[in-house]
């Protein structure tokens, strides 16, 4: 479940991310924090993704979120 949880809190940062590197680009500042979100959301996924064995299909993400969010509600 830990690896589920790395995995899903790695895609979130990462999606967060994105809007950050944008806003920085168009106000002509160096996305220094938008650098960081992208390199930890990297980590966790790889992290997620190397411990858990046969690693992650692109179908199954949606299940993934279900089973994390449900398991912490």
């Amino acid at each position: 479940m830990a690896n589920d949880l790395y995995f899903i809190v790695g895609l979130c940062v990462g999606v967060l991310a994105i809007p950050a590197i944008f806003s920085a680009i168009s106000d002509g500042r160096v996305p220094r924090a938008a650098a960081i979100m992208v390199m930890i959301s990297g980590g966790l996924i790889v992290l997620a993704a190397s411990q858990k064995p046969g690693g992650y299909q692109l179908s199954e993400i949606p299940d993934v979120f279900t089973r994390v969010i449900g398991h912490y509600l």
